[in-house]
């Protein structure tokens, strides 16, 4: 007989519901996993839980300090297979960075094998590699037998595992911890135990101690792999005191003899022929030492630090990187400097202590608080510890009482087990014990029988009863607690002093002087050089200062334009009669061996535009510039460098208006004169010449017809010279011009007899 059996349809399982609500509570519960559960490390014991289980798995293997290393593929595999049901990689390699003591400040994996560098390079597969716990971990894990943590299942429930650890090793503040969770991250730099220590017995001596206080113990980050955090004191106390803020963070110079015989890290070695290099000797945590190289490589391959020559990796077990310079007048504050700003050899460390409380609650807290929070987590624990304690001495104290009456009456005790069929209820009976004391006694091996004596035992007896009632007291007395924690704190910190090796300060803590300002022009090498323009726009560089009358070689159909001496280290002014300024570096001009090259492959010039002048720019100096419609202004030689090739708009101008004339104003000069195509001159004051920074200027002359031929400024006690025509080479001086002296925008009178005919000063 068969019965028709009906498959359920698979749609009545299908629920309705907006698809907002559905995914944004789906959302939730995973960011609450990531943030409660991977990211974030726990302010008790400064772990997320894949280190914690890494550990804990690693205690169950009885890999102690002072037992020899197992596989790490041994240690992985139980993690994976009991606590961590994740991805082998990922555990690996956070038990990698627990063993790297370039990494973390105090390891707790004590690696043998590759476990990897400071330069990069990745740990050996976990096959090759063996590791075990260090002392550290063992103190982190200390007392987890004592009853002071709660244990829960493992994922499948074959297992259980720790909350926490309850150790008093202050991890999360001692090792630090980064994370990225959903919607928030931590970011805790590590820190120096014996100073941890020592604002925490300050705290607990004072609850009410101010932070300024703590942070003159506290004082800043202890990255494992040294450096200089170069924040003022005032800074690094107010990011501690709201739990964020950042630290800049630069590598050390090695240390060098000064020529007075003191020793300084100035990390310049001097070499024969008056040659020097500068070293490193540590860099910024979490840089990876390969990858500051490529950075200085890279920036000398891009003529970013022409000042350096070379940068070579000297290191062996201690980090030496030599950076030569170009030559030995380079400036070492200069190299240090852009090393600083052009590379990661200065870098940021953020702050921000966000952690998981008691109740794993997310937070972000300041130091006091931090510190307030985990006093109280350790006085739980030493409570805890405590009652564990006490349980255990009442469950000896009745053994023992059971002991006394059994030796006391010894021989009956022996009759009873003879003769009776079940001799526990009658001794029970007739001695008045517990279940628990006369299974004891009957589980007594004869030959115990010889060490049950009254005296050891009735010792043993006080013994604990003194230590119950020292028990007591302390879980009655908060003061007694606290002196307790300072006890073992003070304990805690012989191992981890300034004179041990492993608790010596590494990072120094010094404000840096005000960063040194400087420009890429400062690091090129000054040399001469004679700028040459000709006519189609091609310019050119020469090595040193050639004639500026020379004749120098151009293309068929060009000729000269400009033609001036500079130094490398100079900028170039290009002004062009659209009233546009651009700026050139003399260092980045074409050799003079061909023609050069086109100006405008190297800045934005307009195809009509027309170039009116090339001059050197002087700092402070200013310029006289007039368009041919006789309008013009002074403008400051500072406000016409342009940082890009566009160049940057100077003089307004419109149709038939052009941009004529760029002179100089010599500081001494209190006079224009401006003739016009009219050959009329004016002169009149510098005062009366604005200084603008941009527009179409004043009128400086007025023309019936015609418009300005040329500018000039000029001193008038000195008069007015000129150039006279021919090969002989002199001038010719008009000492009185007081005639031609005027209000500005006058029209002007003829020049003196023997002025240039071109109306040209």
């Amino acid at each position: 007989m068969t019965t028709d059996v009906t498959e359920p349809d698979p749609f009545d399982a299908i629920v309705d519901a907006p698809f907002d609500s559905a995914l944004s509570e789906r959302y939730l519960v995973y960011a609450l996993s990531t943030i409660t559960a991977r990211s974030l490390p726990d302010l008790r014991d400064g772990l997320k839980p894949v280190h914690r289980r890494l550990l804990w798995a690693m205690r169950q293997l009885k890999l102690d300090p002072s037992q020899a290393f197992k596989k790490s593929a041994r240690v992985v595999g139980d993690v994976i297979g009991k606590y961590h049901p994740h991805g082998d990689a990922s555990v690996y390699d956070a038990m990698v960075r627990l063993a790297q003591d370039f990494s973390l400040r105090y390891p707790l994996v004590d690696g043998q094998g590759n476990f990897g560098n400071i330069d990069g390079d990745n740990a050996a597969a976990y096959r090759y590699t063996e590791a075990r716990l260090t002392k550290t971990a063992i103190q982190l894990m200390a007392g987890l037998d004592e009853g002071t943590v709660d244990f829960h299942p493992t994922y499948n429930g074959e297992e259980e595992e720790p909350e926490i650890f309850p150790g008093l090793f202050p991890n999360l503040l001692a090792n630090g911890a980064t994370g990225i969770a959903v919607g928030m991250a931590t970011s805790i730099p590590s820190h120096n135990v014996a100073e941890v220590i020592d604002a925490t017995l300050l705290l607990i001596d004072n609850p009410h101690v101010e932070h300024a206080q703590l942070m003159e113990v506290f004082k800043g980050p202890d990255f494992a792999t040294g450096g200089v955090v170069v924040d003022s004191a005032a800074a690094i106390s107010a990011a501690y005191e709201t739990g964020k803020g950042a630290f800049r963070v630069r590598g050390r110079f090695s240390t060098g003899r000064n020529a007075d015989g003191t020793w300084e890290e100035t990390g310049i070695e001097k070499l024969s022929g008056g040659q020097w290099q500068l070293v490193i000797s540590e860099i910024p945590y979490m840089l990876p030492k390969g990858k500051l190289i490529e950075q200085v490589a890279q920036a000398i391959a891009d003529k970013k630090l022409p000042i350096l020559e070379d940068v070579r990796d000297e290191s062996d077990e201690q980090i030496r990187l030599v950076f030569v310079p170009k030559s030995r007048n380079v400036d070492p504050e200069l190299l240090k400097e852009s090393l600083f700003k052009l590379t990661d050899l200065e870098s940021r460390f953020s702050l921000n202590l966000n952690v998981l409380d008691a109740t794993r609650t997310p937070g972000v807290l300041g130091l006091k608080l931090l510190l307030q929070e985990w006093v109280i987590a350790q006085i739980d624990i030493l409570l805890r510890r405590t009652r564990h304690r006490l349980e255990k001495i009442a469950s000896r104290l009745e053994l023992l009482d059971g002991y006394i009456i059994a030796y006391l009456n010894l021989d009956r005790i022996i009759e009873i087990i003879r003769t009776e069929d079940e001799p526990k209820p009658v001794m029970m009976a007739e001695f008045l014990l517990t279940d628990r004391q006369a299974e004891a006694i009957l589980n007594m091996r004869l030959r115990s029988l010889r060490k049950l004596e009254e005296m050891e035992l009735r010792r043993e007896r006080d013994d604990l009863l003194a230590e119950k009632d020292e028990l007591e007291k302390l879980l009655e007395s908060p003061a007694r607690q606290r002196t307790r924690l300072k006890r073992d704190l003070a304990n805690l910190r012989k191992d981890y002093g300034e004179d041990t090796p492993l608790g010596r300060r590494r990072t120094t803590i010094a404000e840096a002087a005000p960063t040194v300002e400087f420009s890429m022009d400062a690091m090129i090498e000054k040399a001469p050089v004679t700028v040459i323009l000709s006519a189609k726009g091609w310019i050119r560089g020469a090595s040193g200062h050639e004639p500026l009358d020379r004749e120098f070689k151009f293309k068929e159909g060009d000729g000269p334009a400009f033609a001036l001496h500079a130094q490398t280290t100079d900028k170039l002014l290009v002004a062009c009669d659209n009233g546009r300024f651009y700026t050139l570096g003399a260092d980045k001009l074409p050799s003079a061996r061909g023609f050069g090259e086109p100006i405008r492959t190297m800045i934005d010039i307009d195809a009509e535009a027309q170039i009116v002048a090339l001059l050197v720019y002087r700092p402070k100096a200013q310029l006289l510039l007039a368009s041919n419609q006789g309008r013009g202004f002074a403008a400051e030689a500072d406000e016409l460098l342009a940082e890009t090739r566009k160049g940057r708009g100077v003089m307004t101008t419109k149709p038939g208006v052009k941009l004529a004339v760029v002179r100089e104003i010599p500081a001494e000069h209190d006079h224009v004169a401006v003739v016009g195509d009219n050959r009329k001159l004016v002169l009149f004051s510098l005062e009366e010449l604005p200084v603008l920074a941009k527009g179409q200027g004043v009128t400086l002359q007025r023309y019936r017809d015609g418009g300005l031929a040329d500018a000039i400024t000029l001193k008038l006690d000195e008069g007015l010279s000129w150039r006279m025509g021919g090969d002989s080479g002199r001038t010719r001086t008009e000492s009185d011009m007081r005639l031609w002296k005027v209000a500005r925008g006058a029209a002007g009178r003829l020049p003196p007899s023997g002025f240039p005919r071109d109306n040209k000063f």
